[in-house]
């Protein structure tokens, strides 16, 4: 039967992701719309999202933060971009992201690569990254459900860079920053902030690259990091390369605001947590359906991604089983209990359910129901 219960909030998109609880266009109401983003009124929004990121994160200190054009890709892109060239990289890819980073790496910019694979639901072997190699990875691959448990396998005495597009993983996992040296994300995630911008950390090792090394390609000016040697700071107190939304930085200033009233870190990570908790004690109990992370020490608590597994659909062709998702997810939005849950696009025919901080557990757990319903719906069971 048809659930008595809806979730209060339908949206369980991975990107962009659910407002923050009570979240309305009241909370732009501050923005400092019709001025110039380099005027001090508007710089000193900016400087309060660097900040206050800075703080919420605990990222250490001689580590620079700057806003920067084209969301997560556009950060990621641009660490690539300015930084490698000087080493052999290995490129971690178990996902669509770490799958195109792995093209740019191998392909565009064309450089000595190992590419250290795994198919989606699995991670590879990471005891095959050399030290004194760059390293490219995904924190938590978004498009499956995969994260990494922890950062043992990243040496601390190594020679290369190790670039993390942790997107869907700040404020949602706890990152160990003395492992890394570039870490990237997106406002529109774990936030649920508006999208086009993107976050760029940079260590003091990733810093001293910067301004020893000149890549053999150019660069061109949204993307340049490092000018006669030297890093832009600018970049890293408030003056943007291109012009930012000030709207969408006042919409990140409401998102860090209700972060540090909920918690801080620690308790935006309890949250994505708990709905992780919820959606597994109900994949324990449920027949048709599993995580497609096989390993619970890997799988996701922001983007939670489930096969199918029950013998009538493992029987469809792929294309059958795709229209039957297809079908499942438009009942589902037609009654107006969950938005945007199909698998992506490249990944095994599945469901994905958004459960980063900003989705209240109880949301998840009225979901829950409705799935059980539209797959017997669906499936004629």
């Amino acid at each position: 039967m048809q659930p008595d219960r809806r979730p209060e909030r339908p949206e369980f998109s991975s990107g962009p992701c659910a407002k923050r609880p009570g979240w309305s266009s009241a909370a732009l109401a501050d923005a400092v719309v019709g001025r110039s983003h380099r005027a001090p009124a508007g710089k000193q929004r900016i400087q309060a999202v660097i900040e206050r990121s800075r703080a919420l994160l605990g990222m250490p200190e001689g580590w620079r933060l700057g806003v920067v054009p084209g969301s997560d890709s556009g950060a990621f892109e641009m660490a690539m971009w300015n930084l490698l060239g000087a080493r052999p990289v290995d490129v971690l890819a178990w996902e669509s992201f770490g799958a195109g980073w792995a093209t740019d790496v191998t392909k565009h910019l064309r450089l000595d690569a190992v590419v250290i694979e795994a198919g989606y639901g699995a991670l590879p072997d990471l005891s095959r990254i050399d030290p004194a190699h760059d390293v490219i990875f995904t924190w938590n691959g978004t498009t499956s459900g995969v994260r990494v448990p922890g950062a043992d396998w990243i040496r601390r005495d190594r020679e290369g860079l190790v670039l993390c597009d942790a997107t869907s993983a700040v404020f949602a996992m706890e990152l160990a920053w003395d492992k890394l040296d570039v870490v990237t994300w997106s406002w529109q995630k774990v936030l649920g902030g508006e999208a086009a911008h993107g976050m760029l950390a940079l260590s003091p090792r990733a810093i001293e690259r910067l301004e020893s090394f000149t890549p053999s390609w150019p660069i061109p000016k949204v993307f340049r990091l490092a000018k006669n040697g030297k890093l832009i700071g600018g970049i890293f107190e408030g003056s943007t390369i291109n012009t930012p939304s000030l709207l969408c930085v006042e919409d990140a200033l409401d998102g860090l605001a209700w972060a540090e009233r909920n918690g801080g870190n620690k308790g935006l990570i309890a949250r994505s947590e708990a709905n992780l908790a919820e959606v597994a004690a109900w994949v324990e109990r449920t027949s048709w359906v599993d995580f497609l992370a096989a390993d619970p020490a890997t799988r996701s608590c922001t983007s939670i991604c489930l096969a199918i597994v029950a013998p009538e659909f493992v029987a469809l062709s792929e294309k059958a089983q795709r229209e039957a998702i297809s079908t499942l997810v438009k009942l589902l939005e037609k009654e107006g209990v969950a938005y945007d849950i199909a698998g992506y696009r490249d990944a095994p025919p599945g469901l994905r359910i958004w459960g980063g901080a900003t989705v209240e557990c109880d949301d998840i757990a009225a979901l829950l129901p409705w799935l059980d319903w539209a797959y017997a719906e669906v499936m004629g069971g």
